[in-house]
């Protein structure tokens, strides 16, 4: 499944030297309130300090962490990520990548957690055909399947280098990236039973070793993880890190979608909200069969509208039957907060047409990746809803709220809308 990034119509973000340039980090030309170069730049210096030590050899305890990269795939960049211990993280090694432990931290926080994980990276030759002779991803599979930090000795060609700054809607911010020469484990890693169960049977499908690892409380990224290292399903292969996210949150999804079909529907209008680093979420839930749609709108970003008066709402939706395509509008914030949802709603044994409204506005400084959403969606899940008797009045609240959109824009665009509007049922009239 690959996840390319369809913006019609709109202005890709100038190169950094070219914002540098017109900018210099002061006059917030892209309308954010902080400079997002100079926000990386920031928390790249202590990264510097270890670095620019031009050491090729580093020793430090991986979260466990491990990254696949898509460029030129099937030929692949493929490694463990490691934070040297002279970044004395030792009191919150887990934490750095782990997405799903990331909700409430601020954007600093996120973005010094990642830059002192070094990329340790190797090349494999053909995803399909990785498990001939080599060592190196032998180690790195070991890393993965460790249910703590693993010590963990690595050597590089060279010095580690920084990695380029890049504005993407979907990847997370990087540290520095080494070609590793060697790598040993400086102690056995401790694997959950689960874990090592799901990983020796060859014979159980992909699909089934993610739902029962879900089911046994792992967190999505690890389980994404396990899946990006060829350590799951029937015929295995490496899976690009980016792809695996969203092949996780529509797998999980799919299988509550299958048990929320056969439960009864909600008998009120619910909206759920929440607002995290500049995401403002409102999902409405509504008294209907299983649907979903997902509108998304950046509100004074980088990415502008080119000579548009309206703005640029992207949308994906499926009906009760599902998706027989890649959601390539939302792309992979359709499947994180799709997977949020559906949690809710089987944990409360319902079924409804789901609508997520997205507005993201300056205060989303860099983009962090899909686990925003996902770890978003979830906290408004938790919070008590607000219950309308009609559709109605559940739009009036949206068209009254902190929203910067009319809600005529989010209308005109949404299909559940229409078809909720257009298509009466019996009990309408009483």
């Amino acid at each position: 499944m690959t996840e390319t990034i369809n913006v019609p119509k709109m202005v890709r973000p100038p190169k950094s030297k070219e914002l540098c340039l017109l900018c210099k980090g002061s006059r917030n030309l892209c309308g954010k309130s902080r400079c997002p170069i100079l926000l990386k730049q920031a928390h790249i210096i202590p990264v510097k300090r270890i670095i620019l030590k031009n050491e090729t050899e580093f020793q430090g305890a991986s979260p466990p962490a491990f990254f696949v990269g898509r460029y030129g795939y099937p030929k692949v960049q493929v490694g463990p990520m490691i934070p040297p211990h002279e970044a004395e993280l030792d009191n919150k090694l887990q934490i750095l990548d782990e997405p799903d432990m990331w909700y409430g931290k601020s954007v600093d926080e996120i973005i010094s957690y990642r830059s002192f994980l070094i990329r340790s990276s190797f090349r494999i030759p053909d995803v399909k055909r990785y498990k001939i002779n080599n060592k190196l991803l032998d180690i790195s599979q070991e890393i993965v399947m460790a249910g703590g930090p693993v010590e963990t000795e690595v050597k590089f060609t060279k010095a580690p280098k920084l990695a380029k700054i890049e504005l993407d809607s979907h990847s997370q911010p990087f540290g520095p990236i080494g070609h590793v020469e060697k790598m040993v484990l400086t102690e056995n890693p401790r694997v959950s039973k689960i874990v090592e169960k799901t990983v020796s049977d060859t014979d159980l499908r992909a699909s089934e070793s993610i739902f029962q690892l879900y089911k046994s409380k792992h967190s999505v990224s690890k389980i994404q993880m396990l899946l990006s290292a060829g350590l799951l399903g029937i015929d295995r292969k490496l899976v690009p890190t980016r792809w695996s996210i969203t092949a996780t949150d529509d797998t999980i999804s799919k299988y509550l979608i299958k048990k929320i079909k056969l439960f009864p529907e909600v008998d009120k209008y619910l909206i759920f909200q929440d607002k995290y680093l500049g995401n403002n979420f409102k999902i409405i839930i509504m008294p209907r069969e299983w649907r979903f749609e997902n509108l998304e709108v950046w509100i004074s970003s980088l990415w502008k509208p080119d000579g548009n008066k309206d703005p640029i709402i992207m949308q994906d939706y499926e009906p009760y039957e599902g998706r027989k395509n890649y959601a390539s509008n939302v792309t992979g914030a359709y499947y994180a907060a799709r997977l949020a949802v559906c949690e809710y709603l089987y944990k409360q044994r319902r079924q409804g047409a789901v609508l997520v409204l997205r507005e993201v506005n300056e205060e989303y400084l860099v983009p962090l990746g899909v686990w925003v959403i996902r770890e978003t969606v979830r906290m408004a899940m938790k919070r008590p809803p607000l219950v309308f008797e009609d559709l109605n009045s559940a739009l009036q609240y949206i068209e009254n709220s902190d929203f910067k959109l009319p809600l005529k824009f989010w209308k005109n665009k949404s299909q559940i809308i229409r078809y909720i509007l257009r298509q009466k049922r019996l009990t309408d009239y009483f």
